[in-house]
């Protein structure tokens, strides 16, 4: 049954793939799917690329043991942060600047809207270095969970992933990641109801569970009485960092910024926004909200010798067989299309921004688009012996350079992105000093993570500080340093006054 249903789901993704081949002969349709994809595939390219087996094993478990049914907070501030200000605030701005620029990668728009190659080459190299164990640690979720569903080893369960994703991607780039993206998201959004109300069933039904979540006690955590479904948990300060890591991280990846690139106008923007939204609410949310239970089950979990990764797991062990294989593909589906949004991101950037002009000076749109598809398989391969070796031999340091990803990454590019589609006094010079700080904050918080203050010694707190400082460092430097040319930035922003005719309801006429 469970293996069945497996392998109708493989053959509907490479299905759609093949199909896709049509929309990815040159790059503007590999990589962007020729800038007219419609609201829903949008917003769930966004939502299911914004969501992984990382939330829903690793964080859920983690946070939901750590603050109780307070954790909830953080699928909240990834609906309304991540997703709702995500959509308001660089949704239009993006779509609109990035095709006047004719920009394809987050690097391209830095290069172009700047004026500078070497901006360009600089933030091409933080993606590709970054991105890759971020890659990599979307397999983690997923050994547990076949572990417990399946009698085979993770190492089949990673190559599987690999291969099929590789297939769908590289036959037919973004409009097929796009469109079983789409497949994926509904998956996740049905899956996660079922899988919490069998969940919470399991324990007597929500107020039941709640009650029994209000009785649990940890006097190393706090003594106060019900704090573990208490309204803001027994760390508010360090969930705080959580919402704005998860939430805020959002507006300076690369992979989901770029979903604003290929929008197809300013109607499906609209929708995007509501679609994505109530997407992240039901996913994110109810992600946490699960994770907050993870107490309830502390007499089958051995949190100390097993890790945070087995509360989920060990949580859904006795649902029904129909139930497991539910979550299978749920999770399985989540892992998938986020690697699949993280390889396009990778493989264009490494070809359009750092080979492209730097070594390779004549490339043709066929050249770069079969150079994309050459690294979309390295970058698989390279992400799937990292889970490889860490599965075998559980090295610790690549896991912690995955939890670094997000905030490097986030913490680089969030300011001078955001600042660079408002403000005409962005200067080049703030985006280097925003890029080396906050990617040497988080490889120095690797090395020499007990040097730091106890507060941002947590990769997660430290991704927190640079995304924060970031937004600060941008417009102080920027008052200190050169002005950017002016004929250079008043090119950038003439897409914005450009006179655009649309009907009455839209705006009123005179």
């Amino acid at each position: 049954m469970k293996l069945a249903v497996l392998i109708i789901y493989f053959a509907i993704l490479i299905g759609i793939g093949l199909y896709c081949r049509k929309h990815a002969t040159d790059v503007n349709g590999f990589v962007l799917g020729g800038r007219s994809v419609g609201p829903w595939l949008t917003a769930f390219a966004y939502g299911t690329s914004y969501f992984s087996a990382v939330v829903f094993v690793g964080y859920a478990g983690q946070f939901g043991w750590k603050y109780g049914i307070a954790t909830t907070w953080a699928g909240i501030g990834n609906a309304i942060i991540g997703s709702l200000l995500a959509w308001v605030i660089l949704g239009r701005r993006t779509r609109i600047m990035s095709q006047h620029l004719d920009s394809a990668t987050m690097p391209q728009f830095f290069g172009k809207r700047f004026g500078s190659k070497a901006l360009k080459v600089g933030s091409s190299v933080i993606i590709f270095v970054f991105l890759i164990p971020y890659t990599a640690s979307l397999y983690n979720g997923l050994s547990r969970l076949f572990g417990m569903a399946f009698d085979i080893d993770y190492s089949v369960c990673i190559i599987i992933m690999a291969v099929l994703t590789a297939i769908y991607v590289i036959a037919g780039g973004y409009m097929a990641t796009a469109i079983n993206d789409f497949i994926q998201g509904i998956i996740m959004l049905f899956g996660i109801v079922i899988v919490i109300a069998a969940v919470i069933n399991s324990k007597g039904g929500l107020m039941t569970a709640l009650d029994g979540l209000a009785r649990v006690s940890d006097e190393t955590v706090s003594n106060t009485p019900g704090i573990f479904a208490s309204f803001l948990g027994p760390d508010p300060l360090n969930l705080f960092f959580v919402v704005i890591l998860t939430s805020l991280g959002t507006w300076g990846l690369p992979q989901m910024v770029q979903k604003f690139y290929s929008i197809k106008n300013e109607e499906s923007i609209k929708k995007g926004t509501i679609i994505s939204t109530i997407f992240a609410l039901v996913v994110a949310g109810g992600c946490y909200f699960l994770g907050g239970f993870g107490r309830l089950f502390s007499d089958q979990v051995d949190v100390v010798n097993d890790g945070f990764d087995s509360i989920i797991p060990t949580m859904l062990s006795n649902l029904s067989p129909a139930l497991i294989a539910l979550v299978v593909i749920l999770v399985l589906s989540a892992s998938m299309s986020t690697l699949s949004s993280l390889v396009i991101a990778s493989s264009s950037t490494l070809t359009i921004d750092f080979l492209k002009d730097n070594f390779i000076k004549k490339m043709s749109d066929k050249k770069q688009v079969l150079c994309i598809r050459i690294f979309i398989v390295v970058f698989i391969a390279i992400s799937s012996i990292l889970a490889l070796i860490q599965y075998k031999s559980n090295v610790t340091f690549i896991a912690q350079l995955m939890g670094v990803s997000w905030g490097a990454l986030a913490g680089s590019f969030l300011a001078p992105f955001m600042y660079s589609l408002y403000s005409k006094h962005v200067s080049k010079i703030s985006c280097w000093v925003c890029f080396i700080f906050s990617s040497g904050l988080m490889v120095a918080n690797i090395f020499w993570r007990d040097s730091f203050p106890e507060i941002i010694q947590s990769p997660i707190n430290c991704g927190s500080v640079a995304m924060i400082a970031g937004l600060i460092i941008v417009p102080i430097v920027s008052a200190v340093t050169p002005k950017p040319d002016k004929e250079l930035v008043d090119n950038a922003f003439a897409c914005y006054t450009k006179k655009t005719t649309v009907e009455q309801k839209t705006a009123l006429g005179e």
